[in-house]
């Protein structure tokens, strides 16, 4: 038997585009030899799903999961929307956003994590992959926690339970009753959902990138000016746009979409008081399905017309 090196292991996991842990088991079945051990990943169909990895993948699912004070969320893309409706694979994503509630948010660390079939997440997704026939990956993973207190979730349109295009995570901490902390956090959740009027990025003032902020103020000065007020008015001017800047931006200055003569801030406040006990948001996360991801657009009509020798 030939001995089975780290050179050889990746020399062959570069070739096939295959996990290292499948590699090695392949040089192991075949005694060491490079050639049979393509052949053993080819014949697994293991080699095929490499072949997919350079395929956009911007479909897919958005998972969350929750326990008590603890939630996670993920995105596992895919190339079309039809494998977001294969339950297998809802449920490898499904499994995977509980994982990461122990795992943590860093994408490496999940995909060594061991799932219930004793494979690891990615030689999962590899499996998937090889099985369904289409690129899979684990995109990105949060988690959001409150001790005490509880996660709550929402997930818009789901595809099923827990599963769907945009998942958000709201942790409240707070020593109050804990079915209504879940209650107030899920419509909360709603809200960060709905976007309304724009999509939070902090939870307070303070949470908003000084870079940004002092980028807006620049562009708001800059604007005030053009007015030819005086200074002191200007800066007065600066300041109010900036109010509204940070009521767009920062989740506790929002308008509640359910209750818009009332910010999340004083919702909030008014949970205290009927708890009869403070209630803190700790964080909150909003992942919405492919965002940011580059997706390539088809010709249909030509595709059709090239593979017929059509012009």
């Amino acid at each position: 038997m030939a001995a089975i090196t780290a050179a050889l292991v990746k020399e062959l996991r570069e070739k096939t585009g295959v996990g290292m842990m499948d590699c090695k088991k392949a040089l192991a079945e075949t005694d060491g030899d490079f050639e049979a051990a393509v052949d053993w990943l080819r014949k697994k169909g293991l080699s095929k799903a490499a072949k997919k990895a350079d395929r956009v993948a911007a479909e897919g699912l958005v998972a969350v999961a929750t326990d008590g004070g603890k939630g996670a969320v993920v995105e596992v893309n895919s190339e079309t929307d039809f494998v977001a409706r294969n339950e297998t694979f809802q449920a490898a994503v499904a499994e995977i956003a509980t994982l990461t509630m122990t795992a943590g948010s860093d994408v490496e660390t999940i995909k060594a994590a061991t799932m219930a079939s004793g494979e690891t997440v990615e030689s999962g997704l590899t499996n998937l992959i090889a099985t369904i026939g289409e690129n899979m990956s684990l995109r990105r993973a949060a988690t959001v926690e409150a001790n005490p207190g509880v996660v709550s979730s929402y997930v818009h349109n789901p595809a099923a339970d827990g599963l769907g295009a945009i998942g958000v995570l709201v942790g409240l901490k707070s020593e109050g009753d804990a079915g209504k902390l879940a209650e107030l956090g899920r419509k909360i959740a709603m809200h960060v959902a709905a976007g309304s009027p724009a999509v939070a990025v902090a939870i307070d003032v303070d949470g908003v990138d000084a870079e940004i902020a002092n980028k807006e103020r620049e562009v708001f000065a800059d604007q005030a000016r053009q007015s030819g007020k005086p200074e002191q008015i200007i800066e007065k001017m600066v300041e109010g746009r900036m109010r509204k800047f940070y009521e767009e931006v920062v989740l506790l200055k929002q308008a509640f979409v359910m209750d818009p003569d009332n910010t999340i801030e004083q919702v909030l406040a008014n949970a205290s008081k009927e708890l009869g006990t403070s209630v803190e948001l700790t964080g909150f996360v909003r992942m919405a399905l492919g965002e940011g991801v580059e997706k390539k657009e088809e010709d249909f009509a030509a595709e059709v017309a090239a593979a017929t020798g059509q012009s």
